[in-house]
């Protein structure tokens, strides 16, 4: 299983941004997909979920009501539209997905076995 993360950048506050994630190697559709974000010094955090339909998506206290989760099953790729981005949102991205095919509601980097590379967002003022 591969995941290829793309479309970061460098953008000023309050700009936008779009991230792709790309899957190969398994039945795409099957799987949750998520996206993190880790910066320096900090931990990984979770950003947003989206579960196998699409139907249902998640977010992170902090990107609540400024990012969309979104996927297109057929293109097997996952997306994170970013908006009102802030200095705080710099970070690298990792998109990810669990090892089971199933929905899943809590969200945790434990919880997601394959891991995209990385794409980093800075965000200046």
């Amino acid at each position: 299983v591969q995941l290829q993360a793309s479309g970061g950048g460098l953008v000023q506050a309050g700009g936008s941004l779009r991230l792709s994630c790309t899957a190969s190697g398994r039945t795409f559709k099957n799987y949750i997909m998520g996206w993190f974000r880790q910066a320096p010094g900090k931990e990984r955090e979770f950003v947003a979920a989206i579960s196998r339909s699409g139907r249902h998506t998640y977010y992170g206290d902090s990107v609540k009501g400024r990012f969309t989760i979104s996927r297109d099953n057929g293109k097997e790729t996952a997306y994170l539209q970013m908006n009102s981005l802030r200095p705080e949102d710099t970070a690298v991205y990792y998109c990810a997905s669990p090892g089971v095919p199933r929905d899943i509601t809590t969200f945790t980097v434990e919880g997601f076995t394959y891991w995209g590379q990385g794409t980093q967002v800075t965000v200046s003022s």
